[in-house]
């Protein structure tokens, strides 16, 4: 989990340069398994009612910066509610 930790904080202060692997092994260790991978697009579901989907998507081996920012928001999220 320490690795993760520091990806986030790289994430924070870099999020438009940030490797599409990077952001699924966040995902992953935050959400759990996708219940969608195998093409450009996971999905990962929340713990939290309303729209609980966290949507990454693979362009070209980076992650776009706004679903970027998205993750971010939603581990701020799951983690105030801790």
């Amino acid at each position: 989990m320490a690795r993760v930790v520091a990806i986030v904080a790289r994430l924070r202060r870099h999020p438009k340069d940030v490797r599409f692997s990077d952001l699924a092994k966040v995902c992953d260790a935050y959400f759990g398994e996708p219940r969608q991978k195998g093409t450009s697009h996971r999905v990962y579901r929340a713990p939290w009612s309303g729209d609980p989907r966290v949507n990454i998507q693979d362009a070209k081996g980076k992650a776009k910066a706004y679903q970027v920012r998205q993750v971010l928001k939603a581990i701020d999220k799951l983690e105030e509610r801790e």
